[in-house]
């Protein structure tokens, strides 16, 4: 056990990308700044009409033709609870590939891609039963600025949004 620990820390430093940590794509919801992994981002739209689905939960917004492709369009300002959604020129949906389904997911606005090293990520609070926490990796921290960091598969794969079938192990 502990030769392969020395061996993949060796690695890490010789190759100094796995240092440098995760990239987050950052974007706002109210006054909040969230974050989410680069790597499930397909890409960057402006806010369109969509079509509503009858009978879809409130947070589904609706769906929209991407280049032939239907999919789902979740509204994350109703779906956490952050009061009501305002949709101007900043707002945008960003398109998600998660396990080979694609989703778009309303936020407010889209700020910037950020490096966070394993050593600015804190673990999330606990917030007992009022607000789960099983859907966020933690704080990123940078300087003064703190990102809320969403781990986006599991948001999206839970059976409450029920978008994404859950494959069987």
């Amino acid at each position: 056990m502990q030769e392969s620990s020395s061996n993949a820390s060796s690695s890490t430093h010789a190759s100094g990308k796995e240092i440098a940590g995760h990239e987050y794509l950052a974007f706002t919801l109210g006054s909040e700044e969230y974050g989410i992994d680069i790597l499930k981002v397909q890409e960057i739209r402006g806010y369109e009409a969509v079509t509503r689905i009858a009978n879809a939960p409130a947070f589904i917004k609706g769906v929209i033709n991407l280049r032939g492709i239907i999919i789902p369009v979740v509204d994350m300002r109703i779906k956490f609870n952050l009061g009501e959604p305002v949709y101007d020129q900043f707002t945008v949906v960003i398109i998600l590939n998660i396990g080979g389904r694609i989703v778009g997911m309303v936020v407010d606005s889209v700020s910037d891609v950020t490096t966070l090293t394993p050593e600015q990520v804190k673990p999330a609070p606990e917030m007992g039963s009022a607000f789960s926490t099983d859907y966020l990796i933690g704080l990123g921290t940078i300087d003064e600025r703190m990102l809320i960091l969403v781990d986006i598969d599991r948001l999206m794969s839970s059976a409450e949004m029920g978008l994404i079938d859950v494959q069987a192990a």
